[in-house]
C-alpha cells in the first residue's frame, strides 16, 4: 500500500521539522540535558507540525542509541522502529474529538499507574485536547499534577483558548505558527524531486499560496496534482491545475470587483448567477474573491514596491498585476477593508444560508448602496 505523501515525508528528525525553530530550540536543548517536563501543550493552526513534532520528542527521550548531550533520535534502534512503525505499546495518540468522556479520562488514569512496556517513558499524546469535555478535563487535572513516574503527556490543540486555564498552568507551553511561503515551497520541491516528479515552479508555488500556511494540507494536494497528472497525455499546466483544485479564473474576479468598484449591483448580481449556472461553487468563489482582494489591500498598503517580488503576487501575470494596480487606485482602504469584512462575513453565512449565493447578493448591495 502506498503511503500518503505527508506521512511518506514526515520529519524523523528535528533538523527536518521546518518553520518551528522557536520550539525546537527548546525541545531539543531540554532532551540534550535531560530536563524533562511531565506535561507540554502544543497549540497552532492544524498542519503546522505539532503531533509529528510530538512523536519526534516521544521518540528522541525513549531512543536506546542516544547519547549524552545528544538530543536525535538514531531512527535505527528498536524503540524507535516502534515508534516510526506505530507500533509501541508505550505510545499513546488519543484523538479528544472522540474521547472526550469522563468514562474516558477515568480509563485512561487506571492505565497510567502502570510502568512502560519496553520504553524508557510512556507517552500520551491528546490531539484536539480542546475538545476534552470540562468534567473529563477535570479529571485530567490531577493526573497531570502528579502523574506517575516516567510518564509525560503532550496536549495538542488547534484553539487554545477553549483550554480551561488550570490544565494550562500544568503544562508547559509551545506556540506553533503556520509555516512560511518559502518554507512549504521549499518542502514542495523536495518531495518533487524525491518522487521524480517534474511540475513547473508556478504550480507549486500555487500549492503554497492556496494551502493557508497549513504543510499537511499542501501535501495532500500536491499528491492529488501528481495523480492528476499523470492520467494527462500531456505536460500538466498551471490552468489544469486551477481547474483540478476549483480556482476561480483571475479575469472573473477581476470582472466582479470591477462592479462592485462601479457600484453596478444589477451586473453583480448577473455575473453572480451566471457563475452559478457554470457550477462555479460559491465558497470557493468567495475564497478565491477574498484572496484577490486582500491582494489589492496588500498593493495599496506596499504601494505597490516590490510587489513583482511578493510570492503573494507570483501567480499573476503582468497584465493580471496591471489591472490590480488600477483597481488599488479606484478604492480607498478604508472601503477596500469594508468589501473585505463584508465578504467574510457572507462566507461564514453561507454554510447555514437556504440559498447559497443570497449572502454573497447582500453583502453587494451593502456595498453598491450603502456610503462608505
Amino acid at each position: 500500500m502506498n503511503l500518503a505523501l505527508y506521512r511518506k515525508y514526515r520529519p524523523q528528525t528535528f533538523s527536518e521539522v521546518l518553520g518551528q525553530e522557536h520550539v525546537i530550540k527548546t525541545l531539543t536543548t531540554a532532551i540534550a540535558k535531560e530536563r524533562i517536563s511531565h506535561a507540554y501543550l502544543f497549540s497552532g493552526p492544524r498542519g503546522s507540525g505539532k503531533t509529528t513534532v510530538a512523536r519526534l520528542f516521544a521518540k528522541a527521550i525513549n531512543c536506546l542509541e542516544r547519547k549524552k548531550g545528544e538530543f536525535e533520535p538514531c531512527n535505527k534502534c528498536l524503540a524507535c522502529r516502534e515508534i516510526i512503525e506505530g507500533r509501541s505499546l508505550d505510545l499513546i495518540e488519543i484523538d479528544a474529538a472522540s474521547h472526550r468522556g469522563i468514562d474516558e479520562i477515568k480509563e485512561l488514569k487506571e492505565g497510567v499507574k502502570f510502568f512502560p512496556t519496553r520504553l524508557k517513558y510512556k507517552v500520551f499524546i491528546f490531539d484536539e485536547a480542546h475538545q476534552l469535555s470540562k468534567d473529563a478535563a477535570n479529571a485530567l487535572l490531577k493526573t497531570l499534577e502528579e502523574p506517575p513516574e516516567r510518564v509525560i503527556f503532550i496536549l495538542a490543540t488547534t484553539e487554545i483558548h477553549k483550554m480551561i486555564p488550570t490544565i494550562l498552568s500544568r503544562c508547559q507551553r509551545f506556540d506553533f505558527r503556520k509555516l512560511s511561503f518559502f518554507d512549504i515551497l521549499k518542502k514542495l520541491q523536495f518531495i518533487c524531486q524525491k518522487e521524480k516528479v517534474n511540475l513547473d515552479k508556478k504550480i507549486l508555488e500555487l500549492i503554497a499560496l492556496s494551502c493557508g500556511g497549513a504543510l499537511r494540507d499542501a501535501e495532500s494536494i500536491l499528491e492529488k496534482v501528481i495523480t492528476f497528472a499523470s492520467t494527462l497525455e500531456k505536460e500538466i499546466e498551471l490552468e489544469d491545475v486551477k481547474e483540478l483544485l476549483g480556482f476561480v479564473e483571475t479575469e472573473s474576479l477581476i470582472k466582479f470587483v470591477d462592479f462592485l468598484l462601479e457600484k453596478n449591483p444589477v451586473s453583480a448580481i448577473n455575473f453572480l448567477n451566471e457563475i452559478g449556472e457554470k457550477g462555479i461553487d460559491f465558497q470557493q468563489f468567495t475564497k478565491s474573491l477574498i484572496n484577490y482582494l486582500r491582494q489589492i489591500l496588500i498593493f495599496k498598503i506596499v504601494e505597490g514596491k516590490e510587489s513583482f517580488a511578493n510570492p503573494l503576487f507570483s501567480t499573476l501575470t503582468k497584465e493580471q498585476m496591471k489591472k490590480l494596480s488600477l483597481q488599488a487606485k479606484n478604492v480607498s482602504q478604508a472601503e477596500l477593508s469594508r468589501i473585505i469584512n463584508l465578504f467574510l462575513d457572507a462566507q461564514n453565512k453561507m454554510r447555514y444560508s437556504p440559498i447559497a449565493q443570497l449572502p454573497l447578493e447582500l453583502a453587494i448591495v451593502e456595498i453598491c448602496y450603502k456610503k462608505s
